[in-house]
C-alpha cells in the first residue's frame, strides 16, 4: 500500500456485462491502526475535478462485500483492516476521461476513547479541531491518472 490515504493502484473506469463504462472506483486505505467497524466510519463527500458526487452514487467495498452508506450505518459486525484498502465504486455515466483527475475525499470514523466532544463535532468533510496523528486526516486529496 501507498502511504497516501487514496490509493493510485486501481484507479480506473468500470464496465458493465455489456461494456458499456458506468463510472470509476478508487481505494483508500484505513490510517488508523485498530481497523474499525463500519458503523464507525462517517463517509463525507468526494469531489472529481471540482464536481460534486453525492454519497449516494458511492458504493463502498470491503473485503469483496458492497455497502451502501446506510448499510454501513447499522453494520456493527463487518470489520474494516487497517491492512486492506476499501474501494470506493462511484456511479457517473461514462465513466472518467482519459488523464489526471483530482480527486477529494473526506471520511472519519468514531473511536471508544475519543472524548465526546470531539465525536459530536467529527465532520468527515472539515479537519479535526484537534489534530491527532493517529487518525489521520479527514480530507484528502490526490490527482491520479486514468490510462
Amino acid at each position: 500500500m501507498e502511504k497516501q490515504t487514496i490509493q493510485s493502484v486501481g484507479f480506473r473506469n468500470i464496465k458493465d456485462a455489456d461494456g458499456n463504462v458506468t463510472g470509476f472506483q478508487f481505494k483508500v486505505k484505513l490510517p488508523y491502526y485498530r481497523g474499525i467497524f463500519l458503523s464507525q466510519l462517517r463517509p463525507g463527500t468526494l469531489f472529481v475535478d471540482g464536481e460534486r458526487i453525492e454519497k449516494e452514487d458511492i458504493i463502498w467495498n470491503i473485503k469483496g462485500e458492497d455497502f451502501t452508506n446506510e448499510e454501513m450505518a447499522s453494520d456493527f459486525h463487518t470489520h474494516w483492516a487497517t491492512t486492506v484498502p476499501a474501494v470506493l465504486k462511484v456511479k457517473k455515466e461514462g465513466g472518467l476521461s482519459q488523464g489526471y483527475h483530482d480527486l477529494k475525499y473526506g471520511f472519519c470514523w468514531t473511536s471508544s476513547y475519543m472524548p465526546p466532544i470531539i465525536q459530536d463535532g467529527l465532520d468527515p468533510d472539515k479537519e479535526p479541531m484537534v489534530y491527532m496523528p493517529e487518525f489521520g486526516h479527514h480530507v484528502n486529496e490526490r490527482r491520479l491518472l486514468i490510462v
